[in-house]
């Protein structure tokens, strides 16, 4: 019988047992490394794809003082077409990547300037990202609502969007946005229903009184106030057929302008008014019409595709609906103190609300709604500018008012969709003591038009310091 050397065996088995431990520890080890080292790689093109987008915010910080330096300078100094090509630097003067700039000049009618700027570093060229910005000066339409005296939102009315008054306000109504005033107190009288008390800047009953602000900074109406001889001189320049240009001088009574959905305008002459009535246009009684029963076509005519502008040295009704981007300008110059005024006849309406159609209506003195030709239920899609005057629907008292006109005298809606900007007291409607609507609207709602912020009508004012009104990433490459 044999006897096995056990110690013999025990030593190869553990030889192939630490082979085998040692292939398995080589190849986590190996794994490892290259997940570490890929790891690594990562975090390095991370880091570049951040330094990237400095650097292309570099850019548009460059060309923001360049602007600075040398206004309405857009090709950098060169004189030539872009892209123009700068070193990126560190804080210790290396240069680590670059940035290249393209720029758009504001089109005809417009201050914004286009920047568009990518960066990228030397460590990766195959890393970039590029930003583009608008920018200029803020337009008067990122307001909802704007006014340079006292206002009162009564409790049927409602406002959506930012409301700012350079005096009081009695917010009695709905705003789900920013309302300011610049005043810390007023004196309010009989045109807020009080007796020359003193009241905080923004007072009353209405919701979301957490956004409510005062005292904020004023807004200068003198630097409201556009300016009309130049938007003259660009409507002498602009076609709107292929005879006539897109000025239109004194006509006597004045025209009335009606938009068609196909992007063009049908422009009349009015021969004859309605019999005045006796009205309250805030100040005084008066005697007047604001209807017209009489007219003659002069034709039909193209809203100007680069550049918008039409205007008119005579009173103006307007209406229709509104393809395109137009804006309206009814001004008397040199300015004798007889300023043309707008009223807007009926429904006047986009296509669309998608931010391709855009009306700017500025008037020298004031925009009406008038008593007889404006519908029951009235719509108004547009920016309303009332420079010097106030955007209004006078006070009809019906005994005062012919047996066949009384039924017009009490409304029952209007919703305007765009802004509001009145230099003088506005209001659709007006209340007695009891809160009761005897004139005008029974309800009213303003709802903000988003898409002005960044495409205002033609030619429309703007206020405030230069800034980015828009910052987009339009493109990324890793």
């Amino acid at each position: 019988m044999k006897n096995f050397d056990i110690t013999k065996d025990n030593h190869g088995t553990m030889l192939v047992m630490v082979l085998v431990f040692t292939g398995l520890f080589t190849v986590v080890a190996v794994g490892l490394a290259g997940m570490i080292a890929s790891q690594h790689k990562l975090v390095l093109k991370k880091i570049t794809w951040h330094k990237s987008l400095a650097a292309a915010e570099a850019g548009i910080n460059y060309y923001r003082w360049h602007l600075a330096h040398a206004p309405g300078d857009y090709q950098d100094g060169t004189g030539g077409p872009g892209p123009y090509i700068h070193d990126y630097k560190d804080n210790l003067g290396n240069t680590t990547g670059q940035f290249s700039l393209n720029i758009a000049a504001p089109p005809q009618c417009s201050e914004t300037v286009i920047i568009e700027s990518t960066g990228l570093m030397n460590e990766d060229p195959n890393v970039e990202r590029t930003i583009k910005v608008k920018y200029g000066r803020p337009s008067l339409a990122a307001f909802a609502f704007l006014t340079n005296s006292n206002v009162w939102f009564g409790d049927d009315e409602t406002l959506h969007g930012p409301l700012h008054s350079n005096g009081g306000i009695r917010m009695d109504g709905y705003n789900d946005g920013v309302t300011e005033s610049a005043r810390e107190t007023y004196i309010c009288g009989l045109e807020h229903n009080c007796s020359d008390e003193i009241k905080p800047g923004i007072w009353g009953t209405g919701e979301e009184q957490t956004l409510w602000d005062f005292p904020v900074s004023n807004i200068d109406f003198d630097e409201v106030t556009t300016d009309l001889a130049t938007l003259r001189t660009t409507a002498k320049n602009t076609q709107c057929s292929s005879t006539e240009d897109c000025y239109w001088g004194p006509a006597g009574l004045g025209y009335h302008l009606r938009f068609l959905n196909d992007g063009t305008f049908n422009l009349y002459r009015v021969t004859r008014l309605y019999s005045t009535v006796w009205q309250y246009d805030g100040s005084s009684w008066i005697r007047d019409s604001l209807d017209f029963n009489r007219e003659n076509f002069l034709g039909n005519y193209d809203i100007p595709a680069d550049c918008g502008i039409i205007f008119i040295e005579d009173d103006l009704w307007i209406d229709g609906e509104v393809n395109g981007h137009v804006t309206v300008v009814v001004a008397e110059l040199p300015d004798d103190g007889t300023n043309p005024r707008v009223i807007i006849n009926g429904d006047l309406v986009y296509t669309s609300k998608d931010g391709s159609n855009s009306l700017g209506i500025i008037s020298q003195s004031d925009i009406y709604v008038p008593l007889y030709a404006a519908k029951n239920d009235l719509q108004i899609n547009a920016a309303l500018m009332a420079q010097k005057g106030h955007v209004f629907r006078n006070y009809y008292y019906n005994r005062y008012l012919p047996w066949n006109a009384r039924q017009y005298n009490l409304r029952k809606s209007l919703n305007l969709y765009g802004v509001i900007i009145t230099n003088t007291v506005w209001t659709w409607s007006w209340v007695n003591s009891s809160k009761n609507t005897i004139s005008g609207y029974r309800n009213t709602e303003t709802i903000y038009d988003p898409n002005l912020i960044y495409n205002p009508p033609p030619g429309f004012p703007t206020t405030g310091e230069y800034q980015i009104l828009q910052w987009e990433e339009t493109t990324e490459k890793q």
